[in-house]
């Protein structure tokens, strides 16, 4: 049972991560295989990341799952909220019974750093001294960040977001795994938000959880 990571974040809030090594045979077993989905990779995500859902919680009602016009899956008049992210061979899930959440895995890599000035402010590339970095640290600390966004962006989960503008991460050292604190932006309300984080095996994982 490939289950690579999982949590009890509080007696509302559950999260998990998945390492995909099955085929679409053993997700299909239980899980209904989405027809509009045909390239093998994303078949396996999707259902990997599903079946993280009913992992978490065995009365999730995935037949009830809506997509919304910002792209995220929610639960229409339903308890549960919950928030998916996938990478090359891994699946992410978050569920709460009480708080908005969202949650992002990425590989570590050198790909970010093309669109840093896209989803960076530049009071954070200066703050976290991204240009000075060492190479495996400054790809290291991108994708980071880019998980960050990426996680506040589901949990907000209503889209019309700068990346750069309305999310402002906090420079931090970095460890394997910790607390950053991030501040969200819109319009005039100001949200600050402590998102968790881990840096293991080539992975960058975030999560953060507050009521919306």
């Amino acid at each position: 049972m490939p289950l690579y990571y999982q949590q009890n974040i509080n007696e509302f809030t559950k999260m998990a991560v998945w390492k995909i090594e099955e085929s679409v045979e053993f997700f299909s077993e239980t899980l209904i295989v989405n027809p509009l989905i045909s390239h093998p990779n994303q078949q396996l995500q999707h259902l990997a990341g599903r079946y993280l859902l009913k992992l978490l919680y065995p009365d999730f009602p995935l037949q009830l799952i809506q997509i919304a016009a910002s792209r995220k899956p929610f639960l229409p008049n339903h308890p549960y909220y919950f928030s998916i992210s996938h990478c090359d061979g891994y699946a992410a899930a978050i569920v709460s019974k009480g708080y908005g959440v969202g949650i992002d895995i990425e590989r570590i890599t050198t790909r970010v750093d093309k669109v840093k000035h896209k989803f960076l402010d530049p009071s954070e590339l200066a703050e976290w001294r991204i240009e000075v970095l060492q190479d495996r640290e400054q790809m290291k600390t991108l994708t980071l960040l880019w998980s960050c966004k990426e996680a506040i962006f589901k949990w907000w989960g209503r889209g019309d977001i700068d990346f750069s503008k309305s999310m402002l991460i906090r420079a931090n050292a970095l460890s394997q795994e910790g607390l950053l604190e991030a501040r969200f932006l819109k319009g005039d309300i100001e949200t600050k938000l402590s998102l968790n984080y881990q840096l293991k095996n080539g992975l960058s994982l975030v999560w953060v959880f507050k009521e919306t």
